[in-house]
C-alpha cells in the first residue's frame, strides 16, 4: 500500500491533520515533521527495530508514533500508569532496542523525545510503498487475567481494521475524531490509522476539560468512549447532542443498559461494539441509527473479520485483522487452532439477526454449590436494578459452597441485595457488598486481580447490607 500519511499530504496538504491545545498541523506539516523525526530515528540506528514509547499523551506522541512507522521501526507503546520498574520488563520482553521516554528505564537504551522531535537529520526518508505484512506495532494486552502479552500487528492488520470500521462508521476529510483513548491501547491506535487513511483530523482534548464542552468547542464529529467517559458526558447535562456530532463508538467493555437508554433518549449517536487487541480493535459493531434493542448487543461482524461460536459459547475470531502473534524477545507465537481461529476466551451468543451478545469472560466464570456463576451477569444486574455506577463481582473461597460472590459498588441503592432478589437466583446474590476502593486502579478494563485480593482481605469483616 502507498504510505497513508504521504498520500494524505499529497492529496490534501492544507487539510487539518492533528490538533492539540495551542497547536494545529496540516497534513503537509505533519508529514514534514514525521519525516524529520524518522530521519533522526534512523540516524540513531533504530530503523527496523522495535522501539518503546513510554510517554504521556500529546501531539509529540502522535508524531513519534508515525515517525517510528516511517523509519521502518515497530512502535511499542506502553502505559505510563505502570511505574518504570513495571514498564521496563515488558519492553525488554518485547525485544525493544530502545525506548523514547522522559526518564531512565532500567536495562534499556533511553532516548528523550526532544532528541527525536527537534533538530534536522542529514537525510529525511521519503515515504514509499509499505508491505501489508510488515510489522507495525506491538500492543500489550490489558493483563486483567494474567501477565500482559505483547501482541504484534502488521500494517495490513491496522489497514483492514480501518477499512472495516469505515464501512460502518463513515469517515471523510473534514471530519474530526477526538483522540480521547490512550495510544498504548489498540482503541487509541486505531483512531490514528482511521484518520490518516481517511484524511480526517485527530483532535487531542484539553487535559481535564469536561468532555461535553470539548465535543462542542472543538467541532468533534467522531469520538471513541468507554463507559466511564460516557457516564461523565451524560452527567454534564446539556440539551441534545453537540452540533455536527456523527458517531460515538463505545467499547473496551460491556455498556450498562441504563447508560445506553439515557444516551439514546438524549439523542447521542452511539454505536456499541466488540473488539480485542488481537484483532486490532473492532470485530463487530452496531450500525448508524440503531435502536436501543440493537445497541444492547455488539452488532454484526464487520468486513475483513470472521467470527463463530464454539460449542461451549466461546467466541472464535480470524480474518485480515488478526494479529501476527505474541512476541517474546525474537520469538513470535501465533496461538491458533488448526483452522486458523483465535480463541478469545470470551463467551457469547448470536441472536436471530446475527448480532453478537457478549456474556462475559470464560476466565471469570466460577462454580458455587455446583452452579456456574458469571460475574458480568451480576454486575449488569447491579447497575440496572440497584442503580450502581460501577460494580465488580469476584469470588471468595467458601467451605460449604466452594466459592461465593462478593461485590464492590460505587453508588446505587442502599440495599442492593433486595434489588437483586427480583431478578437473580439466591446463589448468584453476593454475600457481601463493599464500597468502591479509593485506591482501585484506573484504566479501560477492570483489574479483577486487585478486587479479588481486596475481597480476600475483607472477607471476615461484616457485610454492609
Amino acid at each position: 500500500m502507498p504510505c497513508p500519511l504521504g498520500e494524505a499530504a499529497r492529496e490534501r496538504p492544507e487539510g487539518a491533520a492533528l490538533e492539540a491545545p495551542g497547536l494545529r498541523l496540516t497534513y503537509r506539516e505533519l508529514d514534514r515533521r514525521v519525516s524529520l523525526a524518522a530521519g533522526r530515528l534512523r540516524e540513531a540506528g533504530l530503523g527496523g527495530r522495535r522501539v518503546g514509547l513510554y510517554l504521556e499523551g500529546g501531539a509529540g506522541y502522535v508524531i513519534l508514533l508515525l515517525a517510528l512507522l516511517r523509519a521502518g521501526a515497530v512502535a511499542c507503546p506502553v502505559s505510563t500508569r505502570l511505574p518504570p520498574q513495571g514498564a521496563a520488563p515488558l519492553l525488554r520482553r518485547a525485544g525493544c532496542a530502545a525506548v523514547v521516554c522522559a526518564g531512565p528505564l532500567p536495562g534499556l537504551r533511553c532516548l528523550r523525545p526532544e532528541e527525536i522531535l527537534s533538530g534536522r537529520p542529514a537525510e529525511a526518508p521519503t515515504p514509499g510503498p509499505i508491505p501489508l505484512d510488515r510489522p507495525a506495532t506491538v500492543v500489550f494486552t490489558s493483563g486483567s487475567t494474567g501477565i500482559p502479552k505483547a501482541a504484534l500487528h502488521t500494517f495490513g492488520n491496522h489497514y483492514y481494521s480501518a477499512l472495516g470500521s469505515a464501512s460502518n462508521i463513515p469517515l471523510a476529510p473534514g471530519d474530526r475524531w477526538l483522540l480521547s483513548l490512550p495510544l498504548y491501547h489498540v482503541g487509541g491506535l486505531s483512531i490514528v490509522f482511521r484518520c490518516v487513511l481517511a484524511g480526517a483530523a485527530m483532535v487531542l482534548p484539553e487535559p481535564g476539560a469536561p468532555l461535553g464542552s470539548e465535543l462542542r468547542r472543538r467541532g468533534i464529529t467522531h469520538a471513541s468512549l468507554v463507559s466511564t467517559q460516557l457516564l461523565r458526558l451524560l452527567r454534564e447535562g446539556g440539551e441534545g447532542p453537540p452540533e455536527g456530532l456523527k458517531a460515538i463508538l463505545l467499547g473496551a467493555s460491556a455498556m450498562p443498559a441504563g447508560l445506553l437508554e439515557e444516551a439514546v433518549s438524549r439523542g447521542l449517536p452511539v454505536h456499541t461494539s466488540y473488539g480485542l487487541t488481537e484483532m486490532a480493535s473492532q470485530v463487530a459493531a452496531t450500525r448508524p441509527g440503531a435502536p436501543l434493542e440493537e445497541l444492547l448487543t455488539s452488532g454484526r461482524v464487520l468486513p475483513h473479520r470472521e467470527l463463530r461460536l464454539a460449542e461451549d459459547g466461546e467466541i472464535l475470531v480470524r480474518g485480515r485483522t488478526l494479529f501476527a502473534g505474541y512476541v517474546e524477545g525474537d520469538a513470535v507465537e501465533r496461538p491458533l487452532d488448526r483452522e486458523g481461529w483465535f480463541h478469545t476466551r470470551d463467551l457469547g451468543e448470536l441472536d436471530g439477526e446475527g448480532r453478537l451478545l457478549v456474556r462475559g469472560r470464560r476466565d471469570n466464570l466460577f462454580v458455587s454449590g455446583g452452579e456456574n456463576v458469571q460475574p458480568e451477569e451480576i454486575e449488569e444486574a447491579l447497575r440496572r436494578e440497584a442503580g450502581a455506577e460501577e460494580a465488580v463481582v469476584v469470588p471468595v473461597p467458601d467451605e460449604e459452597w466452594g466459592a461465593r460472590p462478593v461485590a464492590f459498588l460505587k453508588g446505587g441503592a442502599p440495599d442492593p441485595a433486595r434489588s437483586l432478589e427480583r431478578v437473580l437466583p439466591r446463589f448468584k446474590i453476593p454475600v457481601a457488598f463493599y464500597p468502591w476502593p479509593q485506591d482501585a486502579p484506573g484504566g479501560m478494563k477492570v483489574d479483577r486481580a486487585f478486587f479479588r485480593e481486596r475481597a480476600l482481605g475483607l472477607r471476615r469483616r461484616p457485610r454492609l447490607c
